[in-house]
């Protein structure tokens, strides 16, 4: 029987990269970003990327919790981000209590003023 992708990569242990190595790879030839502490190749991601390669590089080396966060990435986006998964941010350089946010829609005012219309 063969061995699934998905269940050779949970036999591998977890690689822990220091922020300092994700910051050299700052650029479209090896893009690395850290989302909630995990850290992700997306160099091969970059042209095909919906919001274009600009919206990557910025964030290229970087900790990209909060921005990618803030875009409302579809949960379809989110899947496909652990495609590029390659290990976890190590102890020294992590974000304490970087969760993903779970989006408020009574934050904006629009939303607000739509509780107000129905009472």
């Amino acid at each position: 029987m063969a061995d699934s992708g998905q269940a050779k990569a949970q036999e591998e242990p977890v690689k822990y990269y220091a922020l300092k190595e994700v910051e050299e790879h700052n650029n479209e030839k090896s893009l690395w970003v850290v989302i909630h502490n995990k850290v992700y190749d997306v160099t091969m991601f970059l042209a095909s990327h919906p919001g274009g390669e600009a919206v990557m590089l910025e964030q290229a080396g970087k900790i990209a919790s909060e921005p990618f966060d803030d875009v409302g990435h579809s949960s379809d986006a989110k899947a496909l981000k652990e495609e590029h998964y390659i290990g976890e941010l190590a102890t020294a350089d992590r974000v304490a209590n970087d969760k993903e946010k779970t989006p408020n829609y009574n934050e904006t005012p629009e939303a607000k003023q739509s509780w107000c219309q129905l009472l």
